[in-house]
């Protein structure tokens, strides 16, 4: 399970160092794709095969899920960290995200998820009042 807030920086060929809490899981191989709200989620191998099985299961007769099918598959990149914990992260993904040198690189249990470091501060003060106000609904099974 992938937890926390870490705050790699990304170096000048693109990559970046793996938190320590991750590698392992992510040792093997990981899959980089677009996420929502421009950032790049980061699923293990295994993970995103899950995903993708789910995806599977979407009707063809929905041009919603083929147009995000479309969009998320065609943006994958699947890496291997070298020894030093470093994943590349393609030019594409880190114009997606709008990456800088500054990332955050947070747990979101099943995956992993870098932004901009700037831009997950901005979201995160804009989420964090909706955050205090989730309820029962929104959430079953957790208050």
């Amino acid at each position: 399970m992938f937890l926390g807030t870490h705050s790699p920086r990304l170096d000048e060929k693109g990559r970046l160092i793996l938190p320590a809490k991750f590698r392992d899981e992510l040792a093997e191989g990981l899959v980089l794709t677009r996420g929502q709200e421009r950032c790049i989620y980061v699923f293990s191998q295994k993970e995103f095969e899950k995903v993708h099985e789910q995806m599977r299961q979407a009707p063809l007769s929905s041009r919603q899920a083929r147009d995000y099918i479309r969009v998320f598959l065609s943006g994958a990149s699947d890496e291997v960290p070298d020894k030093q914990g470093r994943v590349t992260i393609p030019p594409a993904l880190r114009s997606y995200a709008g990456l800088g040198r500054e990332l955050a690189v947070i747990g979101a249990g099943t995956r992993a998820e870098i932004w901009d470091a700037a831009a997950w501060q901005e979201y995160l003060e804009e989420q964090e009042n909706a955050f205090s106000e989730t309820d029962e609904d929104t959430m079953p099974g957790i208050f």
